[in-house]
C-alpha cells in the first residue's frame, strides 16, 4: 500500500514539473493603435513576442480577421527568453475608423491569443504624435529604438523608421556615425514642411565580426549640420546567431540541451536600499551532449557576470552570478539584459531580463 501511494506521488510530482516546463507567449501590446493613417496606403504594425516560459515557443499560424490584413511573423522556434516578430500589413479600403483582429495559435498555454489593431483612415494626415510619437528637434519619428531581428550569417533583415518633418524649412533625412554593417537610405530624399517618409535600414550579417550582441548608436540629423548628442541618439541592438539548419535528426536528439533556473532576476528590493545587488542562477545542460556556452555578454554597463565553467557535460550544473551596480544604471538608455550563446540547437540564444526598480 505505501509502495503505491509513493508511486503515485512520485507521478504526480513528474506530471506538476512537466506541466510547469512550457513556452509562455508575452507581446509587447495586445492593441497596436497606428492612429490617423493614409487612405490606400499601406501600413505595418509590428508585436514583438517574448518567450517568457522555459521551452521554445512556436507560432504555429496567425489569422487576421479580413482579407485587407496580411500577417508575417517568426516561423523558427522562438527560445526561452528570446524574441520573436509578428508583422502586420492593414491596406485601408475606406476611411472612417477601424478595429481588426489578428489571431496568434501556439504551442503555449493558452495556444490561441488575439491581437488587436485599431485606428483611424484619413484622406491627409495632420497630426504626427500618434503616429510618430518621438521628437528629436522638429522632427518627429516612430521608434526610438533599432532592434533587429535575431539572424543568421548571411541574412539582410531590415527595419524601417517613420519620419515626419514639422519645421518650417524642407528637411533631409540622414543617420550620422552609421557602422560599416549598417546601411540607410531615405524615402524620399527631402521631406517638405508637414511631409512625413522612410528610413529603411539594413543590416549586412557578412560584415559582423562575432556571433552574439552587438550594439552601437546612430545619430538622426535634425538639420544640416547638426552635431550628435544623446538628444538625437538611436540606439541600436543585433544578435548574429549560430545556424543549425544542417543538424540530422539524430544530432539534434543527442544535442546538449540548457536550461536555467530563472531568465527574471528582480533585483529592484536589494537596489531600493542598497548601491549594489547581485543573484546567482543555476545553469544545467540537460541534454545528451556537452553544453558550451560561447558568449556571456550584457546588454549595459550597469551589470557584470561571472559564470565558473562554460563547459557542461550532460547533467552537470555551474553557477552564474550577475551583479548590479546602482550608480551606473542610467549611464545608457538600454534595458538590462544578460545574453548567452550556446550550442544548443533549441535555444542558441537565452536572455535574462534584469529588473532593477519598482518601476
Amino acid at each position: 500500500m505505501k509502495k503505491q501511494f509513493y508511486t503515485s506521488l512520485i507521478a504526480l510530482i513528474l506530471l506538476a514539473a512537466t506541466a510547469s516546463a512550457q513556452a509562455r507567449f508575452s507581446s509587447n501590446t495586445e492593441n497596436y493603435q497606428f492612429g490617423q493613417i493614409e487612405w490606400k496606403l499601406p501600413v505595418t504594425a509590428t508585436f514583438v513576442v517574448t518567450n517568457t516560459g522555459d521551452q521554445p515557443l512556436v507560432l504555429t499560424e496567425v489569422e487576421p480577421d479580413c482579407a485587407c490584413t496580411i500577417a508575417r511573423w517568426t516561423q523558427s522556434p522562438i527560445a526561452a527568453g528570446a524574441k520573436g516578430t509578428i508583422e502586420v500589413t492593414f491596406d485601408a479600403k475606406a476611411l472612417g475608423r477601424f478595429h481588426k483582429s489578428v489571431a496568434i495559435y501556439t504551442n503555449a498555454t493558452p495556444n490561441l491569443v488575439r491581437l488587436q489593431l485599431s485606428g483611424e483612415v484619413v484622406r491627409e494626415i495632420k497630426d504626427f504624435t500618434r503616429t510618430h510619437p518621438y521628437q528629436i528637434g522638429d522632427i518627429r519619428i516612430d521608434r526610438k529604438e533599432l532592434d533587429f531581428p535575431d539572424s543568421h550569417r548571411g541574412e539582410h533583415p531590415s527595419l524601417r523608421i517613420g519620419v515626419a518633418n514639422q519645421s518650417a524649412a524642407p528637411y533631409e533625412p540622414v543617420l550620422m556615425h552609421l557602422p560599416t554593417y549598417l546601411k540607410a537610405e531615405a524615402s524620399p530624399t527631402v521631406l517638405q514642411q508637414g511631409e512625413k517618409g522612410v528610413i529603411t535600414l539594413t543590416l549586412d550579417t557578412e560584415r559582423l565580426t562575432d556571433l552574439g550582441l552587438t550594439q552601437a548608436s546612430v545619430y538622426l540629423s535634425r538639420f544640416l549640420g547638426d552635431k550628435v548628442g544623446a538628444e538625437n541618439e538611436l540606439p541600436v541592438s543585433l544578435v548574429l546567431l549560430p545556424d543549425f539548419s544542417g543538424l540530422s535528426e539524430t544530432e539534434r536528439a543527442n544535442a546538449p540541451a540548457i536550461r536555467l533556473s530563472t531568465t527574471e532576476a528582480d533585483l529592484s528590493a536589494v537596489l531600493a536600499k542598497k548601491s549594489k545587488a547581485r543573484q546567482d542562477i543555476q545553469v544545467t545542460n540537460i541534454g545528451r551532449s556537452a553544453l558550451e556556452i560561447s558568449k556571456l555578454q550584457v546588454s549595459h554597463p550597469a551589470i557584470s557576470v561571472s559564470l565558473k565553467k562554460n563547459l557542461l557535460q550532460p547533467g552537470e550544473t555551474t553557477r552564474l552570478r550577475l551583479t548590479v551596480q546602482k550608480k551606473n544604471i542610467d549611464k545608457a538608455r538600454r534595458p538590462l539584459r544578460l545574453l548567452l550563446i550556446t550550442n544548443d540547437p533549441q535555444q542558441p540564444k537565452v536572455v535574462i531580463n534584469i529588473k532593477s526598480s519598482k518601476e
